[in-house]
């Protein structure tokens, strides 16, 4: 079981739930139940949490409902944490290489800041 934590910016802001916040009641639902799925279980299956491959360690939180996908990039912190940077609608079969690099500079940012407080 791992806890789902939102990667949080220097200025407070909360891009995932600023995502989750924007879908409809309907849509957020069904992610939010994913993200209770990865959770919940020890073993996700892959249709709803999938390696990145070519990426820093990057993890795919997968949601559709009907003909709409979306979804959550993260990483995994101390094998206890899925920490999720950024959300989005998925239009095409590949993850957009602006997502991953987003989500690769919000893990180096939080890895940084997390390092200062120790």
């Amino acid at each position: 079981m791992k806890e789902i934590k939102f990667y949080k910016t220097k200025t407070g802001k909360i891009p995932v739930k600023d995502f989750l916040d924007s879908l409809s009641s309907k849509h957020a639902q069904k992610v939010i139940w994913v993200l209770e799925l990865v959770e919940s279980l020890n073993q996700v299956p892959i249709q709803y949490f999938k390696k990145l491959k070519n990426t820093d360690d990057l993890w795919e939180i997968r949601a559709r409902v009907g003909s709409n996908s979306f979804r959550l990039l993260g990483f995994i912190d101390n094998e206890e944490f899925v920490v999720l940077t950024n959300g989005f609608s998925k239009k095409s079969q590949k993850t957009p290489k602006k997502e991953i690099d987003l989500a690769e500079q919000r893990k180096a940012d939080y890895l940084f800041r997390k390092g200062e407080k120790l």
